[in-house]
């Protein structure tokens, strides 16, 4: 069954996502609507399915995610 709720923030969110190291937190500092280059890799993007650039709050580093991966922070997780 495919996933169908439609995920949609915007800059200055705090938000959340599950990491290799662990749960993540930062601010969404952009949206991706098209595809896009970073580091030699193309992150594949659309105005139905963005991507969000956010600053990690620890390390500062940015990261790109799908809204599915990511939860307003303080929001309790569905299932």
């Amino acid at each position: 069954m495919q996933n169908t709720k439609v995920y949609r923030f915007v800059v200055g969110d705090h938000v959340t996502w599950n990491s290799e190291a662990g749960s993540v937190t930062g601010v969404i500092t952009g949206i991706h609507t098209r595809n896009f280059p970073v580091h030699g890799y193309t992150h594949h993007a659309s105005p139905e399915d963005p991507q969000y650039a956010i600053q990690s709050d620890k390390s500062r580093h940015v990261a790109y995610h799908k809204g599915g991966a990511l939860r307003l922070l303080g929001e309790e997780p569905s299932g």
